[in-house]
C-alpha cells in the first residue's frame, strides 16, 4: 500500500491566499505561458513548430476554463 500523500511545501500557495487571487494569478500565468509558447512557436519551423501551437492552444483552452470559473465566483453584473 503506498503512503498517503505529503504535498511538497517548498514551493506552496499562501495558504491564507483567497479564491479569486489564486484564480486570478493563475489566468495571467497561463496567460503568459500562451504568449510564452506563441514566440518560441515563431522561431522554429516544421513540426517543432507545430507541438509548440498545440501546446499553447492547450494553454489556452486551461486559461478559459480558469476565467470562466472566475466570472462564476466574481459576477461582473
Amino acid at each position: 500500500m503506498a503512503p498517503p500523500y505529503k504535498s511538497n511545501t517548498l514551493y506552496m500557495a499562501n495558504p491564507d491566499a483567497d479564491n479569486e487571487s489564486l484564480l486570478a494569478d493563475a489566468c495571467e500565468t497561463l496567460g503568459s505561458a500562451t504568449v510564452m509558447l506563441n514566440d518560441q512557436a515563431g522561431l522554429v519551423n516544421g513540426s517543432q513548430r507545430k507541438t509548440l501551437q498545440g501546446i499553447a492552444q492547450i494553454v489556452m483552452v486551461a486559461e478559459m476554463a480558469v476565467n470562466r470559473v472566475l466570472d462564476r465566483l466574481v459576477p461582473t453584473d
